[in-house]
């Protein structure tokens, strides 16, 4: 185990990698394809190009690299207002690349909803009670992140199909208390989405299609997917440092989420 403590502003903290790597895993349904440069194939490209030979190089190597098609919303990423639809709040949604930047760190509030069977719709009331028995109250600027334990499916296509997710009257609840990025371990800050599909034959209810979502035409807000390693956090008193890459005009963009704890001494 890496010792991921070290001094920051002043304080001892703890490093915790809340992030899921890129990579083709049978948890993503359009798994990205890496296609992966060796050294000596670099070298190969070099004296094809320049003709510097081989011999010339130290270990008679190039230097490595990765050729990589994906989706920005494979491993864990940030969703942009964008993703959800044209317009948020009445005007054009913004990309990823438009988001201010303090809105990717914050002071973490961890939900823990494991407990919840998969499918699981949760409702601003479910908030409520949980951020109670924490003896919690939201403030501005907080990113509120919800362990659904969909971490043990991951590998496995188990993964596309588990967990609970939010309804819209969850997502704006937490928004208009000011908080701006909502994040999840599971595939979808939504419930999955064969279950949401699975239900359409039944109900033909638009409203139950991704609510999570679509309340991003009414707020602007983020959303977090793909986590892990949240029970390594405590439910109050971690930050969360999850900027995205800055794709431009981008619905999303993978991000190295990182949760920072103070360490007591």
């Amino acid at each position: 185990m890496k010792d991921e403590t070290i001094e920051l502003l002043g304080r001892r903290v703890r490093l915790v990698d809340l992030s899921r790597p890129l990579g083709a895993t049978p948890s993503e349904p359009t798994p990205p394809r890496v296609n992966r440069i060796s050294h000596q194939e670099c070298a190969e490209m070099w004296e094809f190009m320049f003709g510097i030979p081989a011999s010339a190089l130290p270990l008679g190597q190039g230097f490595a690299g990765e050729i990589i098609e994906t989706s920005t919303h494979a491993g864990t990423h940030l969703d942009a207002p964008w993703h959800y639809a044209t317009t948020s709040e009445g005007e054009s949604a913004w990309t990823i690349d438009e988001i201010p930047l303090k809105w990717f760190v914050g002071q973490a509030v961890v939900l823990d909803v494991s407990d919840l069977p998969t499918g699981y719709l949760i409702t601003d009331k479910d908030i409520e009670k949980r951020l109670e028995s924490l003896g919690h109250v939201i403030s501005p600027g907080e990113i509120v992140l919800f362990r659904t334990g969909a971490d043990v499916a991951w590998g496995s296509e188990e993964f596309f199909s588990y967990g609970c997710g939010l309804g819209e009257e969850a997502v704006l609840y937490l928004v208009d208390k000011g908080v701006r990025v909502i994040g999840t371990d599971a595939w979808s800050l939504d419930r999955p989405y064969p279950v949401i599909g699975n239900e359409w034959d039944t109900w033909n209810d638009p409203t139950r299609l991704w609510p999570a979502h679509f309340a991003g035409i009414k707020r602007r807000y983020s959303q977090i997917e793909k986590l892990t390693n949240l029970e390594a956090l405590p439910p109050i008193g971690s930050t969360i440092l999850c900027f995205p890459i800055k794709v431009e005009r981008g619905s999303g963009a993978w991000s190295r989420v990182v949760g920072i704890i103070p360490v007591v001494e």
